[in-house]
């Protein structure tokens, strides 16, 4: 029994209850034969609590932990590392939890400000590698470096060049190399757009304005262009420092799609209106002639997860797509299929051009909880889909698309996923034909512990 188990929150329990040991386990049992052009990790972060929070707790505020297989001549091994933040060390050293979360945030006592900062940068939302660094993200601070076997390595700003936050969500264009993001604040300025050149440099910052201080967790690019939805969901600080809900829905500000051309400035942004809408993450952009085409899940609006100890009913999120005249100004915006998904991915090779093929996660229910229950391919070309459904009691991740290194078509490779069972609590990573999903998977490793349920993934290859 620890402190952590007296939480009565869907959130601490189950399947996304923390573990408490890091893991060096080698030779892994395969079910099947991993494929030989895998060599490389798979690496997924996730919340792993270490401390019992000090009030209502929500995934997003927990401390990172980063969780990777290693593949290499059809073998696996596992190995997973705390995300070491400085805030969390500042904890460890008191032996107890010193800050507060989304839902109930506190200034931390002097001395831990000075050790920790004034947030915990837990970087457990995403991963990403570029210029030979590796990354681990959390949107409301710097980018963690880590290494190859997942020691933390501080947090990175370029050299100090980079200003405010940085999105979980970067892009890299596959073309040029170039890695460009986004950092959002609660406080004005309330969106910087950036760019970092391919050898690692961050070369371009702007501040772009909006009107009001909005969630914007991802964003999309294409050949020339970067794209923002500005979307109602209004951060609160008045509320959020007296332990209220941190942001809300007001609709009556509109919803309005963002065009700012690679290397400009604010006084380049071109702003087109849509119906409301909220997309927490997005399969794809890319530009055709004088248009621009986007891809996402939509909801109606923003997401009840905000509510922390009653999340209540979400949104379901339906696959989506709007087409933005430049020249005229129409905006077409239109449902595209009726299967409600999340956590949608493509062929990265393909980021910001036309794209055929997508994958996108269908859950049992919406209230947040997590609940995957497989993935959803899209031929948007043909206007079709297949699906790969796991077990009743097994739960599956986002879904990782990895290009086959001897491939030349955009679906050449295999989707890979977490997936654990609820009664055996058995977590294994398994491996899928990305031509063929409704098959039997090509290969299941099966891990030696639970791996707890989390969010994003990404495969580096050796």
């Amino acid at each position: 029994m620890t402190d952590l188990d007296t939480w009565q929150t869907p959130f601490l329990q189950g399947l996304m209850a923390p573990v408490t040991d890091e893991r060096d386990d080698s030779d892994l049992e395969v079910i099947g034969e991993i494929p030989p052009g895998l060599r490389g990790m798979f690496v997924r972060t996730g919340p792993n609590q270490q401390f019992a929070p000090l009030g209502p707790y929500h995934p997003f505020d927990g401390d990172g932990m980063l969780h990777a297989v290693y593949l290499q001549d059809g073998r696996a091994r596992y190995r997973n590392r705390w995300i070491e933040s400085k805030g969390l060390l500042a904890e460890r050293a008191r032996g107890h939890a010193c800050y507060g979360g989304m839902s109930n945030f506190r200034f931390p006592d002097d001395d831990v400000l000075a050790e920790g900062g004034l947030l915990k940068n837990t970087g457990n939302t995403a991963t990403v590698r570029h210029a030979g660094r590796y990354f681990a993200l959390l949107e409301a601070g710097p980018p963690t470096e880590f290494d190859h076997e997942l020691a933390t390595l501080g947090e990175y700003t370029y050299g100090g060049r980079l200003q405010g936050p940085m999105t979980a969500h970067p892009k890299i264009d596959p073309v040029t190399g170039e890695m460009l993001f986004f950092g959002y604040s609660p406080m004005a300025p309330y969106l910087r757009y950036s760019e970092v050149n391919a050898a690692g440099e961050l070369v371009h910052t702007t501040e772009i304005d909006i009107p009001a201080p909005v969630m914007i967790h991802d964003f999309v690019i294409t050949e020339n262009y970067a794209v923002f939805l500005d979307a109602p969901a209004v951060f609160d600080m008045t509320r959020m420092l007296e332990g209220g809900e941190p942001m809300s829905w007001k609709p009556d500000n509109g919803t309005r799609i963002g065009i700012v051309p690679r290397g400009g400035s604010n006084d380049d942004v071109r702003w087109f209106e849509t119906a409301n809408c909220y997309v927490v993450h997005f399969f794809n952009a890319w530009e055709s002639g004088n248009t621009i085409e986007i891809r996402a899940p939509r909801m109606s609006d923003m997401p009840g997860g905000f509510q922390f100890e009653n999340p209540g009913a979400a949104r379901e999120p339906m696959p989506w797509r709007w087409v933005i005249d430049l020249t005229t100004g129409n905006v077409v915006d239109e449902q595209i299929d009726d299967v409600a998904g999340e956590f949608p991915r493509v062929n990265e090779q393909y980021t910001g051009r036309r794209t055929r093929y997508a994958y996108n996660c269908p859950q049992r229910t919406w209230d947040f909880e997590f609940d995957f229950q497989g993935v959803v391919k899209y031929d948007f070309d043909a206007g079709t889909s297949q699906a790969h459904y796991y077990g009743d009691t097994e739960v599956s991740g986002e879904h990782v698309f990895v290009p086959d290194p001897d491939g030349t078509a955009e679906d050449d490779g295999w989707l890979m996923s977490f997936v654990t069972d609820r009664v055996t609590e058995q977590s294994e990573l398994v491996i899928l034909d990305a031509h063929d999903i409704e098959s039997e998977p090509v290969a299941r490793v099966k891990m030696a512990a639970r791996v707890p349920i989390g969010f994003h993934a990404n495969w580096f290859a050796d």
